[in-house]
């Protein structure tokens, strides 16, 4: 996989327990560490997004040789 991946799933298994720390136990410093977890997935997301579509396009360039 993609480091791009790697990144985006780190970020998510953060958010997820910052959001339950937030959410369940009431701590106030984990919305803002949530929030931080969700601002690097939005990033590495865009950046995945386009190494997608560059793999896609390499791949139609060979097909159409």
């Amino acid at each position: 996989m993609s480091v791009n991946h790697d990144q985006i799933v780190t970020a998510f298994n953060t958010y997820l327990a910052e959001n339950e720390k937030f959410t369940g136990k009431g701590v106030k410093a984990a919305a803002a560490r949530a929030r931080k977890a969700l601002q690097e997935i939005a990033k590495a997301v865009k950046e995945r997004r386009k190494e997608i579509t560059a793999e896609k396009e390499a791949l139609a360039t060979n097909v159409a040789k």
